[in-house]
């Protein structure tokens, strides 16, 4: 089966996902840098867009959620670092 621009976009947003976790429970980043907050965001954004692409709903909530997460997440750490953002 060949894969599509949409299957490529959110096997992108899903590697990157994954790459955050992984490099996580490896001690190479924590949860509160910014590569782990970045990677998650960029993927859950590809991963969301891909959803959408697809009409999948339930992927669409949960990958939309997970990504104003990670928003939330990298403008808390954007404000430590550099005051308000």
């Amino acid at each position: 089966m060949a894969m599509n621009s949409t299957d490529w976009i959110g096997f992108a947003g899903v590697f990157l996902i994954l790459l955050a976790y992984i490099l996580n429970v490896a001690g190479k980043t924590d949860r509160n840098k910014l590569p782990f907050i970045l990677l998650n965001l960029l993927g859950s954004s590809l991963a969301c867009l891909a959803s959408v692409l697809l009409d999948y709903l339930p992927f669409i909530i949960l990958e939309g959620a997970w990504a104003v997460v990670s928003l939330v997440a990298l403008i808390r750490i954007l404000q430590k670092q550099y005051g308000s953002v």
